[in-house]
């Protein structure tokens, strides 16, 4: 007879044999920076996430390089927002400040501390949308300058990756051109090529203070019914020269990174949404759920789905937990 529980036994076994295992070395922490100084002040609706100002976050990055996460993705919350979201391309806005200040903290303290920029308007526009607001519809190609802009300034600040997340229709190709035209030919683009209109960036949208004043982006991020236009959209992302696609949000989704895995060689990542780290969170607190289990299960089906890289607010209490299992 065969007994397939043979090999569940114990622990020793039971890891032995494991398919897979969620890497810390393969995880990004999310961190949005804001003008100020001295500044630390959480989110409420995201427990354990913080807005920092620049001279703060040095001890962002050295929980990141204690834990051993790959770095940091940063969002920036600019002093001031206006329709053209002039602070997302502003060489001395938020983010490229931010960017210098961490290549500089961290040169020499640990090799390869990424500093990834996230490429998008809505945090810096007075009207909340991902491009410019035209006759009250986002114009798609006069918005593309403005993102080329934007990840010019992030890459003359020193940033390591580039992260273009407005879903609109030939942005990679157009930052491609922009960053291989000023000489950074060797900076990758982390596409965010699934990007769907979700209902799980509430709690995101209250860190950054980026929701729409009127309408809704679901006329240029996808609609959450279709799965093969995302695969299209992937697709056409690699066409245009990305070196990393991603599928976000990531939990909801899944169905979706299997399929972008068994069609794509690139790099995958997926980010794990903030409402999905507040649903967790909100349960956790009412003792609903184990949160170290809930996490870690979450963090194992995204890598077993096929994920290389995943985007967590999870990342620096994940690390934390995985550090006091191997010790």
């Amino acid at each position: 007879m065969q007994r397939l529980r043979r090999l569940r036994k114990n622990g020793m076994l039971r890891g032995l044999v494991a398919e897979t295992r969620a890497d810390v070395r393969k995880l990004v922490y999310p961190v949005f920076v804001r003008f100020g100084e001295n500044v630390k002040e959480e989110v409420p609706s995201m427990p354990g996430v913080w807005r920092y100002s620049v001279d703060r976050l040095r001890e962002v990055a050295d929980a990141v390089m204690q834990a051993g996460i790959a770095g940091v993705m940063l969002f920036g919350i600019p002093e001031k927002k206006d329709e053209a979201g002039s602070g997302a391309y502003d060489e001395n806005g938020v983010v490229p400040r931010a960017i210098r200040f961490l290549k500089e903290y961290c040169r020499g303290k640990r090799k390869g501390f990424l500093v990834i920029a996230d490429i998008c308007l809505c945090e810096y526009t007075s009207h909340g949308h991902c491009g410019a607001l035209i006759g009250g519809e986002v114009e798609n190609d006069a918005s593309l300058p403005l993102h080329t802009e934007a990840a010019l300034a992030a890459a003359r600040a020193g940033a390591d990756m580039v992260a273009p997340s407005s879903m609109m229709d030939g942005v990679v190709e157009a930052i491609r051109g922009a960053l291989d035209g000023a000489g950074f030919f060797s900076l990758p683009i982390m596409a965010y090529s699934a990007k769907f209109a979700s209902a799980f960036y509430g709690p995101f949208r209250d860190a950054a203070d980026s929701a729409p004043k009127s309408g809704d982006r679901k006329s240029y991020q996808m609609d959450v019914r279709n799965a093969r236009e995302a695969l299209r959209e992937i697709l056409a992302d690699e066409r245009e020269g990305a070196d990393i696609v991603m599928v976000k949000p990531a939990l909801a989704f899944l169905d979706v990174v299997k399929s972008a895995r068994e069609n794509t060689l690139l790099p995958l990542a997926v980010y794990n949404v903030s409402g999905e780290y507040a649903m967790v969170k909100a349960a956790a607190k009412e003792g609903w759920l184990d949160e170290k289990r809930t996490v870690t299960e979450i963090m194992t089906a995204f890598f077993r789905a096929g994920a290389d890289i995943v985007i967590t607010y999870h990342a620096l209490d994940f690390a934390r937990w995985q550090r006091s299992e191997d010790e």
